[in-house]
């Protein structure tokens, strides 16, 4: 199930359209859209190197090639040592 929030690597297994990968967070999945069986639209935000947004787009993907992506950010360390100190 795609769900919001989600990071993604989007590579050809995903689609044709992605000869160069891209790593995207997923705003919605588009379910009010017709598809071919095996085949969603997605709302998405595209993300740079470092994890921020750089382009809202909505693509046209095979869930079953989506690669799930490591979190690009990472919460500020806590306890001893760490933030609040």
């Amino acid at each position: 199930m795609i769900a919001p929030g989600d990071e993604y690597l989007l590579t050809r297994a995903a689609s044709p359209q992605f000869g160069k990968s891209i790593t995207v967070r997923v705003i919605r999945e588009r379910t009010d859209r017709r598809t071919y069986h095996g085949w969603t639209w997605i709302e998405v935000y595209q993300l740079d190197a470092r994890g921020d947004a750089v382009d809202r787009r909505e693509l046209y993907v095979m869930p079953a090639g989506l690669i799930r992506a490591c979190p690009t950010r990472q919460a500020p360390p806590s306890g001893p040592g760490g933030a609040g100190r």
